[in-house]
């Protein structure tokens, strides 16, 4: 579901593209730092740094994080 309009899409999407490789692979990588740290932050404060990980891999995945076996 989108309510964008098209003509707003294609501008912006155009402007996306108007920027380096290197500049649209930075704002993706910002991106996913800033909705890794959201997430943790909603994570309780007490919980293990492993169980941590697992809980953030489980938010972005939506499946458990695999063992090491």
């Amino acid at each position: 579901m989108t309510d964008t309009p098209p003509e707003i899409a294609a501008m912006v999407r155009r402007r996306l593209m108007a920027r380096s490789g290197a500049e649209r692979f930075i704002m993706g990588a910002r991106m996913f730092d800033a909705a890794r740290a959201m997430v943790l932050a909603s994570l309780p404060a007490d919980l293990s740094e492993a169980e941590r990980k697992a809980r953030l891999f489980q938010r972005f995945y939506g499946q458990p994080l695999p063992s090491d076996e």
